[in-house]
């Protein structure tokens, strides 16, 4: 079952009870799925009845979802037919990933030097999530659990404006692994999910002299 067919499921079952601002959120979370898993395609036009139809919902909580997704950058508007989901092209990529480098960076090296390793600790099942969503070949978890990753990590310097600007460069990011090409985490999820696992161990152990060169890497290929 696609991650469409599971919104469509949930969203049927108990619908008296499902208000409507949760079946929206349902089919977000689904058609955000579906996206990462290349189950919508680059340059498509999807209207939201005929994705209503396949969810089991009426149009309206669909149309809405991708309003939403449309702020993203997932998806843009095509008037009287409905939302073409983005291609991104190989330059979009790299200044997303020369942006978030520059944001991202400095605040990692300036949180090595002043987080204590119990801090860093306590981030490793959110690193450990990555590897499994990475060797289990699912992009759609994966997706989400290493934005939780770096969000977490940013969320250390308490500064609010930060983790959301950086997530929203990083869901930006991540929507070209639709299709299966170009992914935002530089078409490795394993690696990527180890660097987050070698990161926090260096982090735990103090060892601030591999810290740079880690941290540079982690972002150098992104």
């Amino acid at each position: 079952m696609d991650a469409v067919e599971q919104a469509g499921a949930g969203a049927g079952a108990g619908t008296g009870a499902v208000r409507r601002n949760s079946v929206r959120g349902q089919i977000l979370d689904a058609l955000r799925s579906a996206l990462v898993g290349g189950e919508l395609t680059p340059g498509e036009v999807y209207s939201a009845p005929v994705l209503g139809e396949r969810f089991g919902v009426s149009a309206t909580p669909v149309r809405e979802a991708m309003q939403q997704l449309a702020s993203e950058g997932a998806v843009e508007v095509v008037p009287n037919r409905g939302f073409r989901v983005v291609e991104r092209g190989a330059r979009e990529l790299a200044e997303l990933a020369e942006v978030r480098a520059l944001i991202e960076v400095p605040v990692m090296l300036r949180l090595a030097r002043t987080v204590p390793a119990a801090r860093w600790a306590g981030l490793l099942p959110l690193a450990e999530a990555t590897v499994a969503a990475a060797a289990r070949g699912d992009l759609a978890r994966y997706a989400e659990a290493d934005r939780a990753f770096h969000g977490a990590v940013l969320s250390l310097s308490g500064n609010r404006q930060l983790v959301q600007v950086a997530d929203d460069l990083h869901r930006r990011a991540q929507w070209a692994a639709v299709g299966g090409a170009g992914v935002g985490w530089r078409g490795d999820p394993v690696a990527d999910a180890g660097e987050h696992v070698a990161l926090l161990e260096a982090l735990i152990a103090q060892d601030l002299g591999v810290v740079p060169g880690l941290v540079g890497g982690h972002f150098g290929g992104a």
